[in-house]
């Protein structure tokens, strides 16, 4: 059994994580959190400036290396939840182009409107 696409998981409503991840997101583009990033480098650059014990060089290192790996994490689920919204969208236009094509009316142009929609709701 293969993992499931994390933009299937949740089906048509967000679950947690995806709420979590879009909340995260849009605080890690922030001005705060770069703020907050200059802070660590700058504690880690007075804390090697200082020649502080090793135990305090650890902790600033083992900080922004933590702060790496989640960012790493929230990058990865940005970019899937976009890949899928772009896959959604460009299935929706073909199918609404086979339907001009065929001169058949159909749902695809309603499916088009929602796929379209969805930049908003990712």
């Amino acid at each position: 059994m293969a993992p499931q696409h994390p933009a299937h998981r949740d089906g048509d409503r967000p679950g947690r994580f995806t709420r979590l991840a879009e909340n995260a997101s849009n605080f890690t583009s922030s001005p705060a959190f770069f703020g907050v990033c200059l802070v660590l480098v700058a504690a880690a650059i007075a804390a090697h400036a200082l020649k502080l014990p090793t135990p305090w060089l650890l902790l600033v290192g083992e900080t922004m290396s933590a702060v790496s790996l989640l960012l790493l994490a929230l990058l990865k689920n940005s970019e899937r939840r976009a890949e899928h919204a772009i896959q959604r969208k460009l299935d929706a236009i073909a199918a609404a182009l086979l339907e001009i094509q065929r001169r058949e009316p159909g749902a695809a142009s309603e499916e088009l409107r929602q796929a379209i929609r969805m930049e908003k709701q990712t």
